[in-house]
């Protein structure tokens, strides 16, 4: 009887050990996913405060471009006059698309698709400058 009590003896020991180290490495596993939760967490409110400097740089240089388009700092003046100059082809381009929509001979139907296909390409646009103006500047990518 001697060896049934060893076995027995024995396999209570490595249930014991076994449970241990289970307990043990649920502790740690438990840890790390804690952590990894949490990096990600401040990982996204990172971006989420860089998507915001980002719009607001945006929306400060309107700001700027409006309220000093007529006479910006020598630094900013090479782009105040690369917007007014943009906006001064737009606003032709859309006289002229007014012209032609007058035109007589064009179709109505013809000017809605037309229509659509500006605004398309005007989203579009609008679309690749929004994403030039946010790329963010070496600065902003430090972690």
């Amino acid at each position: 009887m001697t060896n049934y009590e060893d076995l027995k003896r024995k396999a209570k020991d490595a249930l014991d050990t076994l449970a241990d180290v289970s307990v043990e490495a649920f502790k740690l596993a438990e840890e790390k996913a804690r952590v990894i939760a949490k990096k990600a967490k401040l990982k996204a409110g990172i971006t989420n405060e860089r998507a915001t400097i980002r719009r607001l740089k945006v929306e400060i240089g309107g700001i700027y471009y409006r309220l000093h388009k007529d006479a910006p700092e020598e630094s900013l003046k090479e782009q105040c006059e690369e917007v007014t100059a943009a906006l001064d082809r737009i606003a032709a381009k859309q006289r002229e698309l007014e012209e032609l929509r007058n035109c007589s001979t064009c179709d109505a139907e013809d000017d809605e698709a037309e229509d659509a296909d500006v605004e398309s390409a005007e989203n579009e646009a609008e679309a690749a400058e929004d994403e030039k103006a946010e790329a963010p500047a070496e600065d902003d990518k430090k972690d």
